[in-house]
């Protein structure tokens, strides 16, 4: 984001790579890779996968992790960061605290070559650089042009108050290569009197191959300052103010 916030409302970013492969999945690989990024990503734990979902319940929708294809996952010693392996596919997590686009993106692309000589991928398939925010609003009843300028609205003569609502646009650039989806949503809040809404913004590249494996560096920074000048035009002063915000 375009500024640095007192009170980061970053719950997870991540920059998720798929890949085309013309070969079978070799499965020596996670331990490979993990030979090589064991003193920084000590803990090494097997996982179904994870995949975050909005998904609607009687109470509104809610944030969930869901089941995903089984990967590997290699973790920091705190379990802040984490870089994930399976077949054709590499994800590169950061939790809260979020630092900074500085630390993040050295994670991102350091790690990403050593995926690279040890998979040896033919191309990608997909790229997504996401950030997920969760913003927490005291009261149980608010105005949402309040806090954004991106929020669902209904027809006039609609009650303004809702019990839950996903609103989500999908924007192409140059040429539908890429595309950015924006999502805002309605979650349960983990204490009362608090309206919790997340902010999701996912900048994809969607077109396989559209980008060679050597061009990353240039699309990562593309999709990150397309990400932080979305995050800012989505939100209002007010919201800003949730975050104590400061010149970043």
């Amino acid at each position: 984001m375009t500024k640095r916030y007192k009170k980061c409302p970053i719950t997870e970013a991540l920059c998720e790579f798929q890949f085309i492969s013309k070969e079978q999945w070799d499965f020596t690989i996670p331990g490979l890779i993990y030979e090589k990024v064991k003193k920084k990503f000590p803990i090494k734990q097997q996982q179904t996968g994870i995949e975050m979902q909005l998904r609607p319940t009687e109470k509104g929708f809610e944030h969930k992790v869901e089941p995903a294809p089984p990967r590997t996952q290699f973790f920091r010693k705190n379990r802040k960061a984490l870089i994930q392996v399976a077949p054709d596919l590499f994800v590169v997590n950061h939790l809260k605290p979020y630092t900074s686009w500085a630390r993040f993106k050295p994670l991102i692309l350091d790690n990403f070559k050593i995926f690279k000589t040890v998979a040896r991928p033919q191309g990608f398939k997909k790229i997504g650089l996401r950030y997920i925010n969760k913003i927490d609003i005291k009261g149980r009843s608010i105005k949402l042009e309040d806090f954004f300028t991106f929020y669902p609205s209904t027809p006039p003569g609609f009650p303004r108050e809702y019990s839950g609502f996903i609103s989500r646009v999908e924007i192409p650039y140059f040429g539908d290569r890429d595309r950015l989806l924006i999502t805002i949503a309605s979650i349960q809040p983990e204490k009362p009197n608090i309206t919790s809404i997340i902010l999701d913004i996912d900048y994809i590249m969607h077109k396989p191959e559209a980008i060679s494996t050597n061009s990353l560096d240039g699309w990562i920074e593309k999709a990150h300052s397309t990400i932080k000048n979305t995050f800012e035009s989505c939100i209002t002063d007010k919201c800003r103010d949730l975050f104590d915000g400061g010149n970043r």
